[in-house]
């Protein structure tokens, strides 16, 4: 929904669907390519990025990314021009995600991003054939894209304000101003960090983290570069030009939020997406790593997720209704976690929570993530 930054971001054989369980284990050297509703096996390592069928048929296209290495890992699906069609992230070593993707006839790349860093190992990936989107074949799900693209507007609007007034507040020199402002400007942001992934550079010129120096990386820019001269270095005196290029890129951001074109599975990924954000980034205080404000981005990643879910309501009150009330529930006990720590219009600072309440807003959050996980699946149903 980042859509983190460039943070960035997932990635053997796919067989028939009459195979059993028992033959899936064994199966791994057969490769059809027929099969056009099977899941397609990812094995990542940290040096390869097998993918099990590089051919398939137009639709919903299921993968599922095994991490066989030692790092954390992305698998990616990348259109002509790096467009990013659909993305798992932070699968670490050792675990396996579904990923569900809608894709229409063309040309793909794949990609598995070992450390969760650079262009990723790629490899060639052919869709063919036709099929209707989901949105054009279903009322309910149109209608739930439309909506969450008005609430994305909504937010990259209020993001460029304000930032306007962070950077208008940096260029000043003011510290206390800007210390104020920084956690709340990014709020607008973290809530549709899964939409900004898909404009890949841009998104990691505004909120890439600081990488390690012995690494090469992108230039280090954005609000975190702005949060490191406040909090670290307690001066404002070289962030001008960075001030200004942020408020260029969140302009130029909001600018392609209008025309982005959104599928119902973006939207279930997208709510998915952004509770693996703060079971990765957030909870572990590495994000904020200079201010220490992570619960308002912890915040703002389950506004955002549940925004998604709000507009596939529709949609899952009629196929699974179930589902739908278990994720209310856990939204409702997450943000009960979260008001805990609630201090005037904002939250505590990460440095100040103990472990066990650490662990509380961890639980709470994996309790969440587990339905919301699967409603991708029951979105992709005909």
């Amino acid at each position: 929904m980042h859509v983190v930054p460039a943070r960035s971001r997932v990635a053997a054989a796919a067989l028939a669907a009459a195979v059993t369980a028992v033959a899936l284990l064994g199966a791994c050297a057969f490769k059809s390519s027929n099969e056009a509703n099977s899941t397609i096996v990812v094995s990542a390592t940290d040096s390869q990025c097998d993918v099990a069928r590089t051919q398939t048929k137009a639709g919903t296209v299921k993968f599922n990314v095994k991490n066989e290495g030692s790092a954390v890992t992305e698998f990616y699906v990348y259109a002509v021009g790096d467009r990013i069609m659909g993305e798992v992230e932070n699968i670490g070593p050792g675990l396996s995600r579904n990923f569900l993707v809608e894709l229409p006839a063309g040309t793909y790349q794949t990609a598995c991003k070992p450390g969760m860093k650079g262009n990723g190992i790629r490899g060639a990936f052919t869709v063919t054939g036709q099929a209707e989107p989901q949105k054009n074949a279903d009322a309910k799900l149109k209608a739930a894209t439309e909506s969450y693209k008005h609430y994305v507007n909504s937010q990259t609007q209020a993001l460029v304000q304000r930032t306007s007034e962070l950077v208008a507040a940096v260029k000043a020199g003011d510290i206390t101003k800007s210390k104020q402002l920084f956690p709340v400007s990014r709020v607008y942001y973290e809530r549709i960090e899964p939409v900004v992934s898909s404009f890949g550079e841009l998104d990691a010129a505004i909120d890439e983290r600081e990488s390690d120096p012995s690494l090469a990386g992108p230039e280090f820019t954005g609000y975190h570069r702005i949060e490191k001269a406040l909090w670290q270095e307690n001066t404002l005196a070289q962030m001008g030009p960075i001030a200004d290029r942020l408020l260029r890129d969140v302009q130029e951001l909001d600018r392609l939020a209008k025309n982005v074109d959104l599928t119902p599975l973006d939207l279930a990924n997208g709510s998915k997406g952004l509770l693996d954000e703060i079971a990765v980034g957030k909870i572990t205080g590495e994000e904020d790593r200079y201010s220490h404000t992570d619960l308002w981005d912890f915040d703002a990643n389950v506004d955002g997720s549940k925004a998604a879910i709000a507009s596939l309501r529709p949609v899952l009150e009629q196929k699974d209704p179930k589902l739908l009330a278990t994720i209310d529930k856990r939204f409702d006990a997450v943000e009960t976690e979260l008001a805990k720590h609630e201090r005037g219009d904002g939250y505590q600072l990460y440095t100040e929570l103990s472990p066990a309440q650490v662990k509380e807003l961890s639980t709470a959050v994996t309790a969440l993530s587990e339905p919301v996980g699967q409603v991708a699946a029951v979105v992709a149903r005909r």
